[in-house]
């Protein structure tokens, strides 16, 4: 059984951006190829939280960690996040379910920061 990570941002009307998410879930499968890694959006589009649960636990997952792709700890991250998780959790039984932090304040933040600040259009 692999452990799984769900990848879970806000969703967007916009294509392009929920495909930002995915983009990075296949960096991440790269980086850790022994881990089912899924993704989901919180609202707006699809796959659903539940949708992106049901997919880690399809791919054989007995453990899934839920990774909230936000900067900080808002209302999206301590209360839609876990809610939903919550929901999904009720149909998938035996299916462990952690939700880590946000991204917050680390390091390598400032230093996406600061590439980004270079490469600004002058």
């Amino acid at each position: 059984m692999k452990p799984a990570i769900l990848i879970v941002d806000h969703g967007s009307r916009r294509p392009e951006a929920n495909t930002l998410v995915t983009q990075l879930a296949e960096r991440v499968r790269r980086r850790v190829p022994d881990r089912v890694v899924e993704v989901a959006h919180m609202e707006l589009a699809e796959p659903t939280v539940a949708q992106g649960l049901a997919a880690c636990a399809e791919a054989g997952a007995s453990e899934v960690v839920v990774h909230p792709y936000f900067l900080g700890p808002g209302r999206h991250t301590t209360q839609s996040i876990p809610q939903l998780v919550e929901e999904a959790a009720r149909t998938l039984p035996g299916l462990r379910i952690r939700i880590s932090e946000p991204l917050g304040l680390h390091e390598s933040l400032v230093d996406v920061v600061l590439a980004r600040v270079d490469q600004a259009a002058p």
